[in-house]
């Protein structure tokens, strides 16, 4: 497993409005897709575009207007309490929308996560208490109340607050442009994208102004104030001639991808291993601004990403030089000003390249996904900037496999003491970018390793005792000494994003009956042996034939043996409306099948809803991690022998 090498958490005001960056650029990296749409058909089709039509036209205001921000608001909202808070965030966004006439991004950015976090405070006012029966409409109801309350609220309050904000953000820059003082912006806007506060102020100020401007004028210098390439690349142009080591050799690959693929934070480790080139990059920002002051020239919409092919994309007809002339001049001045710093200072080595790296992650609080370039080879390392708060098993359905290994972890993780870490089970389609430790069948980390790039990923053949696992507890041992988890008395969740695990007699239904345990099995080999505990998940009423074919479709794709003689097949992921309520099945071997390649004597059917059948999902867990309780269920010479030792695995 990857080495990871962890920063103690800090608590400094600093960091806490770098986080709060970070989180809300994450509001609207997501739905740069959709500003790029916006931006093509404004610099298509309004009166001063490339092909005037005024019907196509109408777009664009509805889209900058009622769009955009409620897919900010969704977004947010989902960051904070899943699809339900996206839901319910939209809803309140829409009330700022039309307290308004100005696009509302900063209002969405503040409504989408506040609306959501009522929402799941709420909700946990009530888990655990509503009745059986009545959850779905409790769920609808109390989203509809709060989503309208926010709703009116956002419409009488925040939208006027947020359009005399804006105002007078509008009248400060009026009144810089009018004095000639814009370039002076650049003294907080370079520092900002060093912070991670770049998108909130592009996106969450400069482009509503720029927006406006650009619908009466057809253009906007506001769109390029922070958009600029060209202060990074002069800073990565001046390491590629007189930088030291590692810096030296990676400067031109990370050039390229600032310049062209327009990732800006590529240079922002080369800024912190030398702080004092921050002054490069506000020189040749403050150039830049200043060539467009002078030249008149703008864009006619935002450039997202801020690499060069989008700022064309979006330069109005009109301003080509004056654009192409401030990047350059910005790149030139910021070179000049890093290269007469990098010859005069100390040298640069390859460690402390790594070092701003690690810094620079812990600044963004995550991983980077393009810190790899820097680090060449080594860049798989694993980087963690915080103690490990959250681990998630992910399988196909994500909820066979998976759940099986996060309970074995999870006991292993409580027994060393530290039960504050949350050990969870998810789809790989439902997996989002926000775990410390992602643990995958080795045939699915490749699956999931593009949606989960900030983690440290973990692959292992059996889930049931993977000697992974202790390599696992010693990396949560390293990274959270001295933070205070060690001997804490939470209690993990179960599965990702769902609710405790119930007890499984559901609707008067047992998830394991008597019925549903043979002692002796007659299948031969492992597909007859999944046709065998599904049929008795079938016979009683649990699933349909659809399910037993996804069964099978399941085990094609990734085998279902667990470790300690055991196999669980089950369904895939979209299989799940073949499932007509929980149930489990045991089927026993005594003499053992061949499961492709491996003895199995006990085969475990499993098909849950709404992760009915963790708890004794659970309990076989534990019984198949003790040596002694696999003895007793070889030896076990009845039905009820085998039940005892689930214990009130049905209660």
């Amino acid at each position: 497993m990857a080495t990871a090498s962890v920063a103690k958490p800090r608590t400094s005001v600093r960091v806490g409005v770098q986080k709060f960056g970070t989180f809300l650029s994450g509001m609207i990296m997501p739905n740069i897709g959709a500003f790029i749409a916006w931006g093509i058909i404004t610099a298509l089709f309004i009166p001063a575009g490339f092909f005037p039509n005024a019907d196509l036209a109408k777009l664009v205001g509805p889209m900058i207007t009622y769009l955009l921000p409620l897919l900010i608001g969704y977004t947010g909202g989902r960051a904070v309490h899943g699809i339900r808070g996206g839901v319910v965030g939209a809803a309140a966004t829409m009330g700022v929308i039309v307290g308004t006439d100005i696009p509302m991004f900063i209002g969405a950015m503040l409504m989408g996560p506040l609306t959501a976090w009522i929402m799941k405070k709420l909700d946990k006012v009530w888990e655990g208490r509503v009745k059986p029966g009545f959850e779905m409409l409790i769920d609808n109801f109390s989203a509809g109340i709060v989503g309208a309350a926010l709703a009116i609220f956002g419409m009488l309050v925040i939208g006027p607050v947020v359009k005399a904000f804006s105002d007078g953000a509008s009248n400060v820059v009026e009144f810089l442009v009018h004095n000639g003082l814009l370039p002076l912006t650049s003294i907080f806007i370079e520092p900002a994208k060093v912070l991670f506060l770049n998108n909130a102020v592009n996106h969450g100020i400069l482009t509503p102004l720029g927006t406006e401007q650009a619908l009466q004028n057809g253009k906007s210098i506001l769109f390029l104030l922070e958009a600029n390439p060209g202060p990074g690349v002069g800073v990565l142009l001046a390491y590629m001639f007189f930088g030291k080591g590692l810096a030296r050799a990676s400067a031109p690959g990370a050039a390229l991808i600032q310049f062209v693929g327009g990732i800006h934070e590529i240079y922002f480790p080369y800024i912190l291993m030398k702080p004092i080139l921050i002054l490069a990059t506000i020189a040749g920002g403050m150039t830049g601004i200043f060539t467009l002051v002078v030249t008149g020239a703008g864009l006619r919409s935002p450039a997202a990403p801020g690499s060069i092919i989008a700022v064309f994309a979006a330069t109005a007809k009109d301003s080509y030089f004056g654009v192409a002339l401030s990047v350059l001049l910005a790149a030139t001045v910021s070179f000049l000003i890093a290269s007469v710093i990098l010859r005069t200072s100390k040298t640069t080595d390859v460690d402390a390249l790594g070092q701003a790296t690690s810094r620079m992650e812990e600044l963004k609080g995550k991983k980077s996904s393009v810190s790899s370039t820097l680090l060449g080879a080594g860049g798989g390392t694993a980087v963690l900037t915080r103690p490990i708060q959250n681990i998630v098993f992910a399988c196909d359905a994500g909820m066979g496999s998976s759940a099986m290994g996060a309970s074995v972890l999870r006991n292993k993780i409580k027994a060393a003491g530290f039960a504050d870490v949350k050990v969870t089970n998810s789809a790989i389609a439902n997996l989002s970018d926000t775990y410390d430790v992602v643990v995958t069948h080795q045939d699915l980390t490749e699956r999931a390793r593009p949606v989960t790039s900030s983690a440290v990923h973990v692959s292992v053949d059996n889930f049931m005792n993977s000697p992974r696992y202790e390599e696992i507890v010693e990396l949560v041992k390293s990274s959270n000494a001295g933070s205070g988890a060690e001997g804490s008395t939470a209690v993990a969740e179960p599965a990702a994003g769902a609710h405790a695990a119930q007890p499984t007699a559901v609707g008067g239904k047992d998830v394991l009956l008597p019925e549903s345990v043979i002692l002796t099995g007659t299948a031969t080999d492992r597909d007859s042996a999944i046709d065998e505990a599904g049929k008795l998940l079938l016979d009683r009423g649990a699933v349909d034939m659809g399910y037993i074919h996804a069964m099978h479709e399941r085990e094609e794709s990734v085998s279902t043996y667990m470790g300690s003689f055991l196999a669980i097949p089950h369904g895939t992921n979209a299989a799940k409306n073949h499932i007509l309520h929980s149930g489990v099945s045991i089927v026993r071997y005594p003499e053992g099948i061949d499961w492709g390649g491996k003895q199995v004597k006990f085969v475990v059917g499993v098909a849950g809803i709404n992760n009915e059948h963790l708890h004794i999902l659970s309990s076989i867990a534990k019984i198949f991690t003790d040596k002694a309780q696999v003895a007793q269920l070889e030896q076990a010479t009845s039905v009820q022998e085998v039940l005892d030792l689930f214990g009130k695995v049905n209660a």
